[in-house]
């Protein structure tokens, strides 16, 4: 995001909290214009507001070794005029219509937003359908917003310690998928990105048949769709050219590594490689997978909680969560920061100890209940949000599984038998698939802090 926002490595590690809501009563329309941009329109009659987002196809899982970054910088570059609207002016014109705006870049796609009274949508499709073909893209103005880039870099990750050591585990579990690289972009193919990098990325990416456009709200879903053939019906499509699929050869063996830098405490990362929704051997696994996270650490009667952090007062915090929905297959992630006095490997063991008794003994009937209940709660208050309905929507149709998938959730998770549970642990959360990273704290002069 622009700015006030940090870059989608954030965003997406909440992705798995609202990704799949609850579906209300309100049906999902879905129409096509003839240059291949799909709509999809939700109404939400309890408040005079909008919410229109534009999702496109790419992202930092599209790029390559050089160009790394070059969608997030784009990104930036939205803001910086056309013919039509100089650098500034969409901000300010949305503003001046009671609005607010942003944009984020994740693995899998880039998106645009606006939320809006709802008679304002239209100054919305105005201003995103001007961009959508025709920015300028002025050299001074990407020398500018790229030094913005790599200070963003700079402070969100060079310089925070955790952020550091997630970028590098990324690095080390994944070899040949993109999600090897970060979504900012390496420092050094900041360094050398052009501008001429960018106008290609544009050219080749942002297109109406490379969109989906999602709106929900106080709005009637036939108007919404005249409203987008007027603004959004003449761009030409184009030619599409598709990203080589760059899937992630297996791994056979635990991977680890230590990352030094200046922090108070040491982190622990744990992240066992698992697939995602459309990609698992079996289709109920990714739903399987969610509620073992659930199991856990949902909530603070969860497991992993409940033993390290009040019973055993080994770590101060620890977690662990899984993104079903993705383009490529994702990791299971465990996460633990130990308390004053323990070391990294008594949290890791007592961690483990928890990992195999989920392997070794089945979910009581009242533990899955209560999970169960818990994961389809989250996503039932997150409807409460216009704003979350349209990422819900944009998200699962960008990352190619279909908007209809969010209707399924609540019946794919009261499926899951404690059996799958134990199955998914035994099958997935094994050695091989096993990349561990551990936070050394180093003082100013880049001596070891004393060891817990």
């Amino acid at each position: 995001m622009r700015q006030t926002f940090s870059h989608f490595s954030k965003l997406v590690l909440i992705a798995s909290a609202f990704i799949f809501a609850f579906p209300l009563d309100a049906k999902v329309h879905e129409f096509k214009l003839d240059n291949g941009m799909k709509l999809l329109v939700k109404e939400d009659h309890r408040a005079p507001v909008v919410v229109s987002q534009i999702w496109y196809k790419v992202g930092a899982s599209d790029e390559y070794g050089g160009v790394t970054g070059v969608s997030h910088v784009l990104e930036h570059m939205m803001f910086k005029g056309t013919k039509r609207h100089p650098a500034g002016e969409f901000s300010r014109i949305i503003a001046e219509n009671g609005g607010r705006e942003n944009a984020f870049t994740g693995r899998d796609y880039t998106a645009y937003f606006q939320q809006l009274e709802k008679s304002r949508l239209k100054v919305s499709f105005e201003m995103e359908a001007d961009r959508m073909r025709n920015l300028t893209l002025p050299e001074d103005e990407f020398a500018k917003e790229l030094k913005v880039v790599q200070e963003e870099r700079r402070l969100r990750t060079d310089d925070n310690p955790q952020a550091l050591t997630y970028e590098q585990f990324y690095a080390t579990a994944f070899a040949s998928s993109p999600y090897h690289q970060p979504i900012i972009g390496w420092m050094t193919d900041l360094e050398s990105l052009t501008v001429a990098d960018l106008r290609h990325w544009y050219q080749r990416f942002y297109a109406p048949n490379n969109a989906t456009l999602v709106v929900v709200g106080d709005v009637q879903a036939d108007d919404v769709h005249k409203l987008a053939k007027e603004h959004f019906g003449d761009i030409e499509p184009t030619k599409l050219q598709g990203s080589k699929p760059r899937k992630e050869f297996a791994q056979k063996g635990m991977r680890r590594i230590e990352v030094k830098a200046a922090a108070q405490l040491p982190q622990l990362l744990m992240g066992y490689k698992v697939p995602v929704i459309g990609q698992a051997d079996e289709p109920w696994e990714p739903y399987a997978l969610e509620v073992l996270a659930g199991v856990l650490d949902g909530g603070n009667a969860s497991r992993l909680p409940r033993q390290l952090v009040r019973k055993q007062q080994l770590a101060a915090s620890v977690g662990a969560g899984y993104n079903s929905v993705a383009r490529y297959n994702e990791l299971f992630m465990v996460q633990a920061t130990p308390t004053a006095g323990k070391s990294v490997a008594r949290v890791q063991k007592a961690i483990e100890k928890q990992l195999s008794r989920v392997k070794k003994t089945l979910v009581s009937s009242t533990e899955l209940r209560r999970i169960k209940a818990q994961v389809l709660a989250a996503k039932v208050y997150q409807q409460d949000s216009i704003f979350y309905q349209a990422m819900e929507l944009g998200m699962l149709e960008t990352v190619g599984l279909g908007w209809q998938l969010s209707e399924q959730y609540e019946k794919h998770i009261t499926s899951v038998t404690a059996e799958q549970v134990r199955a998914v642990a035994r099958k997935y959360l094994v050695e091989e698939g096993l990349t561990i990273a551990q936070l050394v704290p180093v003082k100013a002069n880049g001596e070891v802090r004393d060891a817990n």
